[in-house]
């Protein structure tokens, strides 16, 4: 197995990771803490995708795609924090002024988890940041303690995922997914 993380400038592979099976449905196409919760809440069906299709054209693009060989598996969002409801979350802490940026979404396609490929897109979601002039990226996973995360709700990540990136705690937050407390965890890209 060959994987290959890139920026996600191809709208139909950004669909097959998080669009839905039904244009008209509201599914979240990763927007929810991308765009101003506003915004992300007037969308409705193929408008969604529209908004999702704009944001792959800008630079940077709204994250990464995984690929084994020419096939998307799966997708990291990740993008300066300024740009993300995480700017103003009342629930993350913001810790400081560095223009962080922030990785908050890793999918993996079925049939295709448990190969490591979770791992691959943080390492490129990392590389990506970096290659912007990220100074530090942050995450928000939860903090299962090797507990079972229901798999709607494991897109955050966990903190084991990301200790194994080099990601360290460095806040407790007051948000909570699938029962389990999120955390802040930081990478330092300076060094």
């Amino acid at each position: 197995m060959a994987i290959e993380v890139r920026p996600a400038t191809d709208f139909d592979d950004v669909a097959t990771m998080v669009g839905p099976k039904r244009p008209d449905a509201n599914a979240c196409w990763c927007l929810s803490y991308r765009i101003p919760s506003k915004e992300n809440l007037s969308l409705r069906g193929p408008e969604r995708g529209e908004r999702v299709r704009e944001l792959v054209r800008q630079d940077p693009p709204p994250g990464v795609l995984a690929y084994d060989d020419d096939e998307v598996v799966g997708w990291a969002a990740v993008h300066p924090r300024a740009d993300t409801a995480f700017a103003t979350n009342r629930k993350i802490p913001h810790l400081d002024d560095l223009d962080v940026w922030a990785l908050w979404c890793v999918r993996v396609r079925p049939g295709h988890r448990g190969r490591g490929i979770a791992h691959h897109l943080v390492d490129g979601a990392v590389e990506f940041a970096r290659a912007h002039g990220a100074p530090a990226i942050e995450a928000y996973p939860v903090d299962n303690d090797g507990r079972k995360v229901d798999l709607t709700m494991a897109y955050v990540g966990t903190k084991r995922l990301f200790e194994r990136a080099g990601f360290v705690k460095v806040a407790d937050t007051d948000s909570v997914i699938n029962g389990f407390p999120r955390i802040l965890m930081r990478l330092d890209l300076r060094r």
